[in-house]
């Protein structure tokens, strides 16, 4: 008798605690994209615009073999269970692929198996790529209410596994869809080679890391292509926008202006990052020359690693004399 009461009480007390896991759930805030109650379906067209011009970063600028420029653009409107990429979390093996080598395959079939599992994703749109560090690219896409979120990704070429792009941008506001939206993008790390230069040679990053964004002293070394650390920012690299396409109330396209046209004309403050001059350490002194019993010189070199720009700090001398007594002397 005493262990059915037992018994009892304890489903009571299991039933009690139920109840109000239950009802504390209720009160938990809802995913972003759940609450959209804008009309099913928007159209939008984004541009994607290169800035990465010499002037803004000339460092290590690349020239030729391959010049500056970026892959095509691909992109995915999803809900919120699931992420294309994320910043501090690991790339999958599609994102590596598609950031060390601009190769799509692995990461299409990771958003369409996404799509098939759990009807994360809407639909894939994508854009050419752009053959210069400058310029833009454009594509349009379709949202739904129950797939409000839009992510993408462009890399940059060449690069070890560095990308631009958005991770999970919502398009919904409450009851409509948001007009336009334009957002100045910052490269990231796909924490998947450990290459400090556009250039380096493939070196893997093991044990992988997470993706990062790169700033102007972050990877903190001397050596990395996006280092300034007289800056407090680095400047935007690339600017995305968004704008919903409009429809007639008979369901048809309404002409639009040209939206790559409109982008372009936003005003942009030239950037000039000053590159200061960087020279190696001196070399040992020389021998020592001169007739003897009188003094004479010796000398040092450096020579220079970068080239100033943009009115940076210019080089120092790189030569160097000072007196001495001269050696060996008969």
């Amino acid at each position: 008798m005493e262990n059915l009461m037992l018994l009892s009480g304890s489903c009571k007390v299991t039933t009690t605690l139920l109840l109000t896991v239950l009802g504390f759930a209720r009160c938990l805030p809802l995913d972003d994209d759940s609450v959209c109650t804008a009309e099913e379906l928007a159209k939008y067209s984004i541009v994607f615009t290169g800035k990465w011009s010499q002037a803004a970063f000339p460092k290590q600028y690349p020239l030729y073999r391959p010049p500056a420029q970026w892959s095509p653009l691909l992109g995915v409107v999803h809900s919120s269970d699931y992420n294309m990429w994320k910043k501090n979390e690991f790339a999958s093996n599609g994102m590596r692929d598609f950031a060390e080598r601009g190769e799509t395959w692995t990461l299409m079939k990771e958003i369409e198996a996404a799509g098939e599992k759990i009807q994360s994703v809407h639909g894939i749109f994508s854009a050419p790529a752009i053959p210069s560090g400058t310029g833009p690219t454009s594509a349009d896409f379709e949202v739904h209410s129950r797939h409000p979120l839009v992510s993408f990704a462009v890399r940059i070429v060449p690069s070890p596994d560095w990308f631009v792009g958005i991770d999970s941008l919502n398009l919904c506001e409450k009851d409509h869809w948001a007009e336009q939206i334009s957002v100045e993008l910052s490269p990231y790390d796909a924490g998947t080679d450990s290459g400090f230069t556009f250039s380096s040679p493939n070196f893997a990053t093991i044990p992988q890391e997470p993706v990062t964004e790169i700033t102007c002293s972050s990877p903190s070394h001397p050596a990395n292509s996006f280092y300034y650390p007289k800056l407090k920012n680095l400047p935007p690299i690339a600017r995305v926008t968004m704008m919903k396409l409009k429809r007639s109330k008979l369901g048809f396209p309404v002409p639009q202006p040209n939206v790559t046209a409109i982008d372009n004309e936003i005003e942009d403050t030239i950037s000039e990052t000053p590159l200061d001059c960087e020279t190696s350490l001196w070399s040992s002194w020389g021998l020592c020359r001169g007739p003897c019993g009188l003094l004479g010189t010796k000398s040092r070199t450096r020579y220079i690693h970068l080239h100033p720009a943009n009115n940076g700090t210019p080089c120092p001398n790189l030569n160097e004399e000072t007196d001495c007594e001269p050696d060996n002397c008969v």
